[in-house]
């Protein structure tokens, strides 16, 4: 399995990025109003916003191999938390879609919507 790309600053994001954490639960209404709660699944599921700018040449080439390696949302790949280090495998992006912005000379930004998928 494939490893998302690290900058030259060894972090995966900038700022801003953002996190959700998306639980699965469930509520059933019987007939007489009351509701039986349940979780569908045991863990949460994760996803981040990973804004990058400011990128070389050398980090933009490596994360545009990396998205056309994995083929968009088919591939799967290990993620780690830019908030707490842990690593997360089987995560895809959302999008088949990614657009790299040249911001100066040598210089652009990103874009990308990843998702942990259940294992």
């Amino acid at each position: 399995m494939t490893i998302f790309p690290v900058l030259k600053t060894k972090a995966v994001a900038q700022y801003p990025a953002t996190k959700t954490v998306q639980f699965r639960n469930q509520a059933l209404r019987f007939v007489d109003g009351t509701e039986q709660r349940y979780r569908d699944a045991a863990t949460p599921l994760h996803c981040w916003v990973i804004q990058l700018s400011a990128l070389d040449e050398t980090e933009m080439a490596a994360v545009d191999i990396f998205f056309s390696q994995n083929q968009g949302r088919l591939g799967a790949f290990s993620f780690t938390d830019p908030w707490d280090g842990k690593v997360y495998a089987g995560c895809c992006m959302q999008s088949d879609q990614m657009t790299i912005e040249t911001t100066a000379q040598l210089r652009g930004r990103t874009s990308l919507t990843i998702a942990e998928n259940r294992t």
